[in-house]
Formats: structure tokens, sequence, C-alpha cells
């Protein structure tokens, strides 16, 4: 019989973390709570992993960081528009290691170029010194020829 406490919870909001609030309904309110956090390197976003946010197998899936990162890269590109609307038109992933429930992922990303009418990106989310997966991209700069 193991008498040892259960870990405790990892709080992003006690940690320094806060929640993304861009939007106030859609699809990133069924999947969040997204997190940011500003540090001397620049923004870093989070994911608590949830059990909801898990496959058959225990591990969070796919689905779900690749949405994480669609979320984060597209937040990017944004910025590097300077904030003119921006839509995914690819997204390359690539999986490096399993992520599970409890937890807290982290994202980094940044603008690789910034043209009139797309904005290349990359980034890669993480737990502590392990990579979860890698991405890059490009997002199309609406209204943009």
């Amino acid at each position: 019989m193991n008498d040892a406490p259960a870990p405790t919870p990892f709080d992003p909001a006690a940690a320094g973390w806060e929640q993304l609030r861009w939007h106030e309904d859609g699809f990133p309110t069924l999947v969040g709570p997204f997190w940011s956090k500003k540090g001397d390197a620049g923004w870093t976003y989070g994911l608590l992993a949830e059990d909801r946010h898990s496959n058959a197998h225990g591990i969070v899936h796919g689905g779900m960081l690749v949405t994480f990162l669609d979320q984060i890269l597209g937040i990017t590109c944004w910025e590097a528009a300077k904030r003119d609307p921006v839509v995914t038109i690819q997204l390359n992933t690539h999986f490096v290691s399993a992520a599970r429930a409890g937890e807290f992922i982290e994202a980094r990303a940044e603008a690789v170029r910034a043209t009139r009418s797309v904005v290349f990106v990359r980034g890669q989310l993480t737990f502590g010194d392990r990579i979860i997966a890698t991405a890059d991209g490009v997002w199309k700069r609406l209204g943009a020829a």
C-alpha cells in the first residue's frame, strides 16, 4: 500500500500565467484554456493537459497537440502581421514524444518571415526539457493580395 499523497496539480495562475481570452466563444473554448506568460525571451504559451485531451492509449491526442500549435503559431503570425487577420494555409507537425494528462505543455513560436501576403512561422511544444512536437507553417494575411 502506498500512502504517499498524490502530487499537487500544477496551477498556472498561481505560477504567474495568465489565461488567454482572445475568444469568448468558438472552438478554442472547447479545448482550452490556453495560458500565456511574457519573459525575457518573449511569449510562452501553455496548456494544462487533462484527461479529456487524451486518446485511447492514455496520452494526449495528436489532434489536441496540433490544435494547440495551430492556435499559438497563429497568434505569432497575427502579431507579425501587425494584428491583421491571418488564417492557416499550411501546418506541418512532427510528433517527437508523448504528453500525458497533468503535464503543463509549453509552446514557443517565432515568425521566420512576414511578407505582404503570408507569414512563415515555426515553433515547438515542450514539457520541461522534453520536446513533444515541432511545427512549421504558413499563414495567409487576409485582405492581402
